[in-house]
């Protein structure tokens, strides 16, 4: 009797246990959807999840909306199945899961909604393996990391969390011409290790609380002084200290001049990938200014962007798209 083609009953329970703590629609099907169906699947699940994604979506090319659909349909689920499950082998147990189905697509036995949308979309697209198989790098790391000691560190972190998806979103869009690809990517890589870094400093309050997880480098905490319990202190007494402001200014400084190093992308690629570019660098920007009107207290509430801002760095997006000296990137 052999046991290769079953799970043994042990990771089959882990499994079991950890779908159980996410949404129903999530569970691989026994019955592979149609493509069309798959593609619903894949936009109910950008529009209903992310508002920002919803927002840049309407300004892609009709063709190209089911291609961003089922990257971020991908980027979404395995996220969660990394954040949304308590107990952590389980979660690893599903993201191993979610890893054999994605070398089923590969070979052509995709049953996942995700998966069969995803598909056509590597087909048409010409998307090697790599950038997603990185995501799950990340989120499997999540599962046993929660502190890192430099900034080289978090920037190894950032490489398979943040820059696979701009490289995914240079694939749909067709930005990976040789002559062109690898200064794309580099730029690419800049602007999304950038923004993820911005929504770290935004989000150190909530990673710290439900997920005890620090990206600010130790190293740069012993520098300013900052340790966890100054951290667990200044969200219980709803006031960051001095220190701890300094160190955020530190972090928030850093991420801006990726920010800047990485706009000359807007300028490389087509006008529709463009205006998305400058949208996100925008709005990556925003919140870094968002964090300094808080004089750095990312402890005491979450730094947000309003509604207004938001439909103010869109039509400013726009703006540039049709006027190419208003992009961000146009004085790089």
């Amino acid at each position: 009797m052999t046991l290769t083609a079953a799970q043994p009953p042990d990771n089959e329970a882990l499994i079991a246990k950890g779908w159980a703590a996410l949404p129903a629609s999530y569970r691989i099907p026994d019955v592979a959807p149609t493509l069309d169906e798959a593609r619903a699947y894949c936009r109910r699940l950008a529009e209903s999840h992310y508002e920002n994604f919803h927002v840049a979506s309407w300004f892609l090319p009709k063709a190209l909306r089911p291609h961003f659909y089922s990257i971020y349909a991908y980027c979404r689920i395995s996220d969660d199945l990394g954040d949304e499950v308590p107990d952590r082998a389980a979660a690893l147990a599903l993201l191993d899961l979610w890893g054999r189905e994605l070398d089923a697509c590969y070979e052509g036995r995709a049953r996942h909604p995700v998966f069969v949308a995803l598909a056509e979309t590597i087909r048409a697209c010409r998307i090697p393996k790599t950038p997603f198989a990185d995501l799950l790098v990340a989120f499997r790391q999540d599962q046993t990391v929660t502190r890192f000691e430099t900034m080289q560190d978090v920037l190894a972190y950032c490489r398979y969390s943040a820059n696979p998806v701009g490289r995914l979103v240079l694939y749909a869009c067709g930005e990976v011409k040789t002559e062109t690809m690898e200064e794309n990517f580099r730029l690419s890589d800049l602007t999304c290790t950038a923004l993820q870094l911005a929504n770290f400093w935004q989000d150190v309050r909530s990673d710290f609380e439900k997920r005890n997880r620090v990206y600010i480098p130790q190293a740069d905490m012993r520098a300013h002084g900052v340790t966890d319990e100054t951290i667990e202190e200044g969200i219980a007494a709803g006031v960051a200290t001095p220190g701890f402001r300094a160190l955020i200014k530190h972090e928030v400084d850093y991420a801006r001049s990726l920010f800047l190093e990485g706009l000359p992308l807007i300028n490389r690629v087509n006008r529709d990938l463009a205006l998305d570019l400058d949208l996100f660098s925008r709005g990556g920007l925003e919140i870094l200014r968002a964090i300094e009107r808080r004089n750095y207290d990312v402890l005491s509430a979450r730094p947000a962007i309003g509604k207004r801002t938001k439909l103010a760095l869109a039509l400013r997006a726009v703006a540039g798209k049709a006027l190419p000296f208003l992009r961000l990137g146009s004085a790089q």
